[in-house]
């Protein structure tokens, strides 16, 4: 999954269950499916939701024309397109399925689609529930710090990409493999292994010296697209590689005065998480 992605991708819970959204036009969209699989209990919300398209479209309902297909992460981990609706739209879709659920999951839908607007017009408020969910996971606070110093430098860098032609969500793996294997020796695919996990976030789970290196191999890494003023995949990638030695050389001597690899191979995942994946 891109940075970008990362960033607009979110799961909320409605009683326990699961409704995939994204950021698309500068609000949220929900699954449409997703939706469906909470009013109906159906065993096929795929189905479900076809056949009431299908009846909407007879019945010459507009709804239908405002939904958009985008990517969201499927049950097997991949991002696959489907349908989805903005909060209003989805409201027009609840009242075509007859539930007893319809009422608090339209209430549900607004007070979250409310919360979005805010983070629009403070974007500082969507860094501060991003603080609370890292607490409530348990995080100590002076990581929650340093990660959240890493979320800021990691959108300038991207932000520097997209400026500087890197504009496919390959582009980004490619610079961002880079970096790592200058700084780590390792891509964060390999590095994800190292820590056991799947489908996580790898920097969820870095300890302070990880997450500072990282931090130093990509605000280098911007430094050097500035003033090099770098153009283009190939000149990104020669950068990237040069902000990561930087880091890289920085691992190297804090190993060899503490006498052991900066590469860890702990995590954060908790006891349950950890049976499921062993």
């Amino acid at each position: 999954m891109s940075d970008t992605q990362k960033k607009n991708y979110h799961i909320a819970l409605f009683k326990g269950k699961n409704v995939r959204r994204t950021i698309f036009n500068k609000e949220w969209y929900f699954s449409i499916i997703d939706v469906c699989a909470i009013l109906t209990d159906s065993l096929d919300p795929g189905a479900y939701w076809r056949k009431l398209k299908q009846r909407l479209n007879e019945e010459g309902s507009e709804v239908v024309t405002f939904c958009h297909r985008l990517k969201l992460v499927a049950p097997d981990g991949k991002m696959r397109e489907t349908d989805c609706a903005n909060t209003e739209d989805m409201f027009r879709i609840i009242q075509s399925i007859p539930s007893p659920k319809a009422e608090p999951l339209k209430r549900w839908l607004a007070k979250v689609g409310y919360e979005r607007m805010q983070e629009i017009e403070n974007p500082e408020l969507a860094t501060k529930r991003t603080r609370l969910l890292y607490k409530l996971k348990g995080y100590p606070d002076d990581w929650i710090e340093k990660r959240m110093r890493g979320i800021a430098i990691r959108e300038e860098l991207t932000d520097e990409w997209q400026k500087r032609g890197a504009d496919e969500d390959r582009d980004y793996q490619i610079l961002t493999a880079e970096i790592s294997k200058a700084t780590f020796g390792i891509t964060p695919g390999e590095y994800k292994k190292v820590k056991g996990l799947k489908r996580h976030n790898l920097r969820d789970h870095m300890d302070d010296f990880e997450l500072i290196l990282t931090m130093l191999g990509e605000r280098t890494t911007t430094e050097i697209h500035r003033t090099k003023n770098s153009e283009g995949l190939p000149e990104l990638k020669d950068d990237a590689r040069a902000g990561g030695q930087i880091a890289g050389t920085t691992r190297k001597q804090i190993e060899r005065k503490i006498g052991k690899s900066v590469i860890s191979p702990n995590n954060f995942l908790n006891r349950k998480e950890r049976k499921k994946l062993s």
